[in-house]
């Protein structure tokens, strides 16, 4: 293998283990306004601004104001998504319920939303429910079928309803690592590698689990 510097490196077997990123089906630019939640920077970065828009609301005199940055909207129905409303909820109606005086943490507006028709569409229907059950009992508002049809500095828009917020939370579809291109092979529509039936890249015969020790084979 032969790194970018120029150094070659011998291997037995080589592993690309380069993870996934967040998909914006085509809207790149809404990244701008949005975030997302894959290292622990980016979960230190939402507890900041989420913090900070109730510090915020708590100092200003303009109930509209106020309004919108008690508001915050979660985009995709998913296991992280729902996670994430349900924690939010969770710090706006109990652990920040008596930190402030001029404002009512409880009274936040949580919006989860989901263009699929149920949540964690990858789970039995019974799990689906449960987490519907459990977000409405905290407060999240969660809006089924019904996709984003834009975002932007001060909120976006879910179906026909506009929804302005202080904190937009992406948590919707994932892409792969352009690893595929880096070792031209075919891509899926997210950018996965597309594999054989035995898991081996077609354009990488060497790769194929065949070609593996049987310890390594079964891992």
């Amino acid at each position: 293998m032969r790194l970018a510097n120029g150094v070659e490196l011998p291997y037995d077997y080589l592993v690309l283990a380069t993870g996934a990123a967040y998909s914006f089906f085509g809207h790149d630019e809404w990244a701008a306004y949005t975030h997302v939640l894959k290292t622990l920077d980016d979960a230190l970065s939402i507890r900041e601004r989420l913090l900070s828009a109730f510090e915020w609301a708590e100092e200003s005199n303009d109930p509209a104001q106020i309004q919108r940055l008690m508001t915050f909207a979660v985009i995709g129905g998913g296991p992280t998504g729902v996670e994430l409303a349900g924690t939010m909820a969770e710090l706006a109606r109990s652990t920040l319920a008596r930190d402030f005086k001029r404002i009512d943490p409880r009274s936040a507006r949580i919006v989860l939303c989901e263009a699929g028709p149920r949540l964690l569409s990858a789970f039995p229907q019974h799990l689906s429910d449960y987490a519907l059950t459990a977000l409405r009992a905290l407060g999240v508002e969660v809006r089924l079928g019904e996709a984003v049809n834009q975002i932007d500095d001060r909120g976006l828009l879910v179906g026909s309803t506009r929804i302005d917020a202080s904190l937009i939370l992406w948590c919707a579809g994932t892409a792969a690592r352009p690893a595929a291109r880096w070792i031209g092979a075919s891509a899926a529509r997210n950018g996965a590698v597309q594999v054989a039936a035995d898991c081996s890249v077609p354009a990488w015969p060497r790769f194929s689990r065949s070609a593996m020790s049987p310890a390594i084979a079964r891992a």
